[in-house]
């Protein structure tokens, strides 16, 4: 009885395939023992080797006279599958092409609505490449686990580079990471235009054209769902519009700038009291508000204190509330 064959939908034939598993069991064989072990001649599997060599399943032992052996098949399988990903991403961007050429007489391929990536490295990039390509307007509901390194300045600088008109809510999660408020900073000291708020899922949207956003419920930077022109995307860029509405503007001081937290009382609110009920709002607590301003959390405790009194305020949550409702998040 034949055995059944694995990797054909690899892209191996059943004599590569028979002359891998071969080597596999038997171990490092020359092609004569390798021929008896299969029932090939030695003339077949010489002719084959190259492509076998090519397909990353065997490798040549220096020496006389030639012995060959099979590669791990965990890592034979990887680099098969890769090729074959490779095969099919650039299969695509032909379809694509030709399509383009031929024109869509209904303008409806339901198949070509969603896009999955997958793998963190995959998902910043597709992130990157939609942030790069829009021109003109970039929305980002922002929530962490991030993708995108926000810590690698060359990454940071080429996007500010080319950073279009940008419109960001920021979460109360997005501040988790301390450096996040920094990046925030220097994102609207370019122009973007932020706001808190409720942010049920993190997404961006690139020109109304293009959303990316989490495969699964829970934010997870390694798997994402492209959504290209449908029904669904004018569903997330209208869910975009109604959070944007119910926002409330976030203005952070540019970095160097504004009164240290620690100075005497003055006009109020100053820039500083300003940051920290923006981080108030958010729902952060003082030892992470102190992390985000690197200060003291004794320091931040004794603002918190006082910024209650000046609103009125009966806990931290409701002097954030009320300084949203008041505005003075906006000076």
């Amino acid at each position: 009885m034949a055995e059944r064959r694995l990797l054909e939908g690899l892209g191996v034939s059943a004599a590569e395939e028979n002359a891998y598993r071969a080597l596999l069991r038997h171990g490092p064989s020359t092609l004569s023992g390798l021929s008896a072990g299969t029932g090939s001649s030695v003339t077949a599997i010489r002719r084959m080797l190259p492509r076998m060599e090519n397909l990353g399943l065997v490798t040549r032992v220096a020496g006389r006279p030639l012995r060959l052996f099979a590669t791990p098949p965990n890592v034979a399988i990887d680099i098969l599958v890769a090729r074959r990903h490779d095969e099919i991403t650039h299969s695509r961007a032909a379809a694509a092409a030709l399509a383009a050429e031929v024109g869509d007489p209904s303008g409806h391929h339901p198949e070509e609505v969603l896009e999955v990536v997958t793998g963190r490295e995959a998902v910043a990039r597709r992130f990157l490449q939609l942030e790069r390509n829009a021109t003109e307007e970039f929305l980002v509901l922002v929530h962490p686990p991030y993708a995108v390194d926000i810590t690698d300045e060359g990454v940071n600088r080429r996007r500010s580079m080319r950073r279009v008109q940008a419109r960001a809510i920021y979460g109360p999660r997005a501040f988790d990471d301390p450096v996040m408020l920094e990046h925030t900073r220097r994102a609207i000291a370019e122009g973007e235009h932020a706001r808190l708020g409720e942010v049920p899922i993190k997404m961006a949207i690139a020109d109304g054209r293009t959303a990316i956003l989490p495969l699964a419920s829970e934010p997870d930077p390694n798997d994402a769902l492209v959504v290209h022109p449908s029904a669904l995307l004018d569903a997330l860029v209208a869910l975009f519009e109604t959070l944007w509405r119910g926002a409330v503007p976030l203005r952070l001081a540019p970095a160097g700038t504004g009164d240290p937290i620690e100075a005497e009382p003055g006009p109020w609110p100053r820039s500083s009291d300003t940051e920290v009920l923006t981080l108030l709002a958010t729902g952060l607590k003082d030892e992470a508000i102190a992390r985000q301003l690197g200060l003291s959390a004794r320091t931040v405790q004794r603002r918190v204190q006082t910024l209650c009194e000046h609103l009125g305020a009966r806990t931290r949550f409701h002097a954030g509330f009320l300084a949203a409702r008041h505005g003075l998040l906006t000076r």
